[in-house]
């Protein structure tokens, strides 16, 4: 028993919440781009959070529904059908085999994700089923969705219809200010160089991809064009040889030689997922304590927020 895929969409990609403890043999983390929806899309299901879900970048994804389940789409406000009715977004609705669910394209934001009860059942590759285009791993066969693959999942007939009230819901803006953890290679940026970081404003590029967001503004000099490759975290924002930042994300390189100026907040690099190309972006920077306090606060209130059911 299994969705099917009649359009595949821009990028639909297979993805649970990563693959860690891999570095060491060149593989990348994976995972969603934005934690927090997908972290609600489980919820909501009342899933495990490490289910297979499937992240769609921009739209145009159709299924056909094989199984009597339960769905629930969360993320960028891409509207949704099943067999024509326009359901809403942030809450759990039935779906019966032989159903067809339509997802359109964003109108806010740029990533949404569509899980089912229980979860895909994806086979893992070294530990996660997360979906690696440039390594050629995860997912069904490393790739993105096509047309015709058949997505395993099982038959659950009893769910409650959890939704996450409306005031809860992310707003996703085409612009944000990404707060900045600076690094110990800051020191290779003088004053004016970080001022110039901190006080400009910077384009989000057409090049921007799930490895990471290249920006484009006011070139960013440093004192030294490279350093000895190493270890690359989620966030780091490199400054290559053209001086426009490049902020890393979950398909990043495992190490890398350019100098950084910082890491950004993970909490801002998911709200970076959801802005599109020409979007503007900020940087203001925090101290490590601020930002582990941040990363608390998310945890304790946005990560938990109340959820509702929707009584039929």
């Amino acid at each position: 028993m299994s969705m099917t895929v009649l359009q595949a969409g821009i990028l639909s990609l297979l993805q649970d919440t990563g693959r860690y403890g891999q570095q060491r043999l060149g593989l990348t983390t994976g995972g969603p781009l934005d934690g927090m929806a997908f972290h609600y899309c489980n919820r909501l299901l009342q899933n495990p959070g490490d289910s297979t879900a499937i992240e769609i970048s921009v739209g145009g994804l159709r299924l056909s529904a094989q199984v009597d389940t339960f769905i629930c789409l969360t993320g960028a406000g891409m509207p949704m059908t099943i067999n024509g009715e326009e359901k809403a977004l942030w809450e759990v609705h039935p779906v019966a085999a032989g159903d067809i669910l339509d997802i359109g394209f964003a109108r806010s934001g740029c990533r949404a994700y569509l899980g089912v009860a229980q979860g895909f059942d994806i086979t893992p590759s070294f530990g996660s089923t997360a979906t690696v285009v440039r390594e050629h791993i995860g997912g069904l066969r490393g790739d993105r969705l096509r047309v015709g693959d058949e997505l395993p999942c099982n038959t659950v007939r009893e769910r409650q219809r959890l939704y996450l009230p409306q005031p809860d819901r992310p707003r996703y803006q085409n612009t944000l200010t990404v707060r900045v953890i600076p690094g110990y290679q800051q020191r290779h940026f003088t004053r004016v160089e970080q001022r110039r970081f901190f006080g400009g404003a910077f384009e989000v590029s057409e090049r921007s991809d799930r490895m990471g967001y290249r920006l484009e503004g006011p070139p960013i000099d440093c004192l030294i064009k490279g350093v000895l490759s190493e270890g690359i975290c989620h966030g780091a924002i490199q400054i290559p040889p053209d001086g426009q930042p490049l902020v890393l994300l979950n398909d990043r390189q495992t190490i890398g030689g350019y100098p950084k100026i910082g890491t950004a907040l993970s909490l801002d690099t998911a709200r970076l997922s959801q802005i599109a190309a020409g979007g503007s972006v900020h940087f203001a920077p925090i101290t490590a304590h601020t930002a582990q306090r941040a990363l608390v606060m998310a945890h304790r209130f946005l990560l938990q927020r109340p959820l509702r059911e929707r009584i039929t």
